[in-house]
């Protein structure tokens, strides 16, 4: 991408910006963003955002993947006391709509002890939502990824179905943030191009 995605233009903010403002607009009571350690460009639009420092959590090692940010943020000992479950947002689905995220977060409070995650086309997306004790379990974990560790015997999934097919992109390349931004302002988008092209000169 040719920068950090958390850090590209969406909208008025950033992809982290926005992420964190849907999730307060769901009524988390507490976001916490994980990010590679010593990473100072993500550090500053943190504080730009106004994220508070206690609610950093760094990642010493980020060439293992996502699954090291999971278990990183599960071993945090940072979390809120009464917490009773915990949403795994990816940092490159910023174009997934509160209308799609509301109904998984609405599923997991009707299924208060099992992980729920929506599921579109046959298969299993994100965000993941898990109650405290498989939480807690991530920590330790030997799983491989979180696919393992969804699979793992003892873990019991429940699947919100959704159609809607934003669920299936993740930002991977240009070409992936242009239909993203797409998906999600429509022919509103004009702004938005204008405001990224003005980013990158």
């Amino acid at each position: 991408m040719g920068r950090p995605k958390l850090l590209l233009p969406w909208g008025k903010t950033s992809v982290i910006g926005h992420l964190i403002e849907q999730w307060e607009a769901l009524a988390a009571e507490q976001i916490a963003v994980v990010c590679a350690a010593g990473d100072r460009s993500v550090q500053a639009e943190l504080d730009r955002l106004g994220v508070p420092p206690a609610d950093r959590i760094w990642n010493a090692a980020p060439e293992r993947g996502m699954f090291s940010s999971i278990q990183c943020a599960a071993q945090w000992g940072g979390w809120k006391a009464g917490l009773t479950h915990w949403a795994i947002a990816l940092g490159d689905q910023p174009h997934l709509r509160g209308d799609t995220l509301k109904p998984v977060v609405d599923f997991s409070a009707a299924h208060p002890e099992r992980i729920c995650l929506p599921r579109q086309g046959g298969h299993r997306r994100h965000p993941v939502l898990l109650p405290r004790l498989a939480f807690l379990r991530l920590a330790n974990s030997t799983a491989l990824d979180l696919r393992s560790f969804l699979d793992d015997p003892p873990t019991s999934v429940l699947f919100c179905d959704l159609e809607d097919p934003a669920l299936e992109l993740d930002i991977d390349r240009p070409e992936d943030y242009e239909k993203a931004a797409k998906m999600f302002f429509g022919a509103s988008d004009r702004p938005f191009r204008a405001k990224m092209k003005h980013k990158k000169s």
